[in-house]
């Protein structure tokens, strides 16, 4: 979970057991254990994933229960752990992204989890197919009309409390509030009917790194029970709930994962994360009508009020105008004020610089003005443009991939409002699989590289292009 997730947690003196001491299977127990499981999947008709914490530990996130988790630490007195990256750009760990190949493979139905990272819909897992038991971090939602908005930061409350933007939906209009559950707040009906009810259709219930201490979710599992189905569990520590499994797995969840998937021949399909950002400029006439007042700003597209989080500064050029002086933007909102001729058409370059956990570091893309240009709207079909800018990122083992997704224009005051979507991450994990299958000794865990950093080609473009820089 996020440590501004925990700091946000009112405070109760008793949060269960801590400081859980940590079990391995022998080697050649968890390779057993593995080919039972993957098994019981193979023979499943109706697979359901309960997670914790545990899942997105190799994702440099702490657990709360563990030798070295949160709540440990604390009630030791120690300082924090520190997280290796910014929360919002935690990349799914190989076993978020194996759930979403089950999951299209048609054997995985449902996942419940008990995380608030935002992982398991980062990592493609359908909403539908989804209950998030605690909230998620990144999530808003309009109690009106129950419309949600996945960010991509942190939103800054928790506790079912209104923030700081409203609902876009028409004739709406209501103020948001963020989904994560403070320690009073019951479990929302919309999360847990479709959890309980998946639970008793499951003849398996697979519990992957969760502790089963937090009432009332950790009874979700053995409601499949009754119905004649099994639970089992993956998890570091022993669980209130190990007795009534029929398969205990002393094991990282990661290796546990990737031995199943090579026993069902399934491959893991890589991570590849688009963010998506604003070109906005604002341009009004001068009074004698020869100059064009304009105003540039590089805007979140949820909503220009809204931060960047993963965009550092930005650096503005202009291509063959030597009398146009350059600027850098180091400072939210990204933000530009020109005055220029209003007949003269002329190109910017915008060095958009990256901040930690992006898999490159800065980007430029060329971006033509003309403030004669008409005032017609586009826009693109969106799920085509993902899935060529995942391909490509794939195929090229390199983030920087970008393409338009919409253009707008807005007459009073006029606004050209062009929306980017760019590849910030790939994940591969086809060697990271290999590793833990050859490291099956349940050693020491060591932290996966969240990225694959892109190259940049050379400096020549042509007008309209756009590169990676690395």
């Amino acid at each position: 979970m996020s440590l501004g997730y925990a700091e946000k947690l009112s405070y109760i003196e008793d949060v269960g057991n801590v400081g859980m001491v940590e079990y391995f299977d022998p080697s050649h127990v968890l390779r057993e254990k593995i080919d039972q499981l993957a098994i019981m999947i193979k023979k499943s008709k109706h697979l359901v994933v309960f997670t914790g914490a545990g899942i997105s530990t190799s994702c440099g996130i702490p657990d709360f229960r563990g030798p070295k988790g949160i709540w440990t630490l604390q009630r030791e007195g120690k300082a924090l752990p520190e997280a290796s990256l910014p929360f919002h750009r935690a990349a799914p760990s190989l076993t978020h992204m194996a759930l979403v190949e089950l999951e299209k493979a048609g054997i995985l139905k449902f996942v419940i989890s008990q995380n608030v990272d935002g992982l398991h819909l980062r990592s493609g897992i359908p909403r539908e197919k989804l209950a998030e038991l605690h909230g998620n971090s990144f999530m808003e939602t309009c109690p009106s009309c129950g419309e949600e908005y996945f960010r991509d930061f942190e939103v800054e409350t928790i506790g079912l409390k209104e923030t700081s933007r409203r609902c876009t939906v028409a004739k709406c209009g209501t103020r948001l509030k963020d989904t994560v559950l403070d320690w009073e707040d019951a479990l929302p009906p919309k999360e847990m009917n479709p959890a309980e009810k998946h639970c008793k259709q499951a003849d398996i219930v697979l519990c992957l790194g969760t502790s089963l201490q937090i009432t009332p979710a950790c009874n979700l599992p053995l409601k499949a029970l009754r119905g004649g189905g099994k639970v089992v569990i993956v998890n570091l520590q022993k669980t209130p709930k190990d007795k009534k499994a029929s398969l205990v797995i002393h094991g990282f969840a990661d290796k546990v994962i990737a031995g199943v998937m090579d026993h069902l021949n399934m491959q893991i399909p890589p991570f590849v994360r688009i963010d998506l950002f604003q070109i906005v400029l604002v341009q009004a006439l001068s009074n004698d009508k020869r100059y064009v007042n304009w105003t540039l700003q590089i805007a979140s597209a949820h909503g220009q009020r809204a931060a960047l989080p993963f965009i550092e500064s930005v650096e503005v050029s202009f291509l063959d105008r030597e009398d146009y002086k350059a600027a850098i933007l180091d400072k939210q909102p990204f933000r530009l004020k020109r005055r220029t001729a209003y007949n003269k058409a002329f190109e910017m370059v915008l060095k958009l610089n990256f901040s930690d956990g992006c898999g490159c570091p800065s980007l430029e893309i060329d971006v033509p003005v003309d403030f004669k240009v008409s005032t017609d709207c586009f826009d693109f079909d969106k799920d085509y443009i993902f899935q060529k800018l995942r391909d490509k990122a794939v195929l090229e083992s390199r983030c920087g991939q970008n393409g338009v997704i919409e253009r707008k224009t807005i007459l009073t005051p006029r606004s050209d409002v062009t929306t980017y979507a760019i590849v910030t991450n790939v994940v591969q994990y086809s060697k990271t699989c290999k590793a833990a299958l050859d490291s099956l000794s349940n050693g020491d865990h060591k932290k996966r590289k969240a990225s694959v950093t892109g190259t940049g080609s050379s400096r020549k473009r042509s007008k309209g292009s756009s590169k990676c820089k690395s």
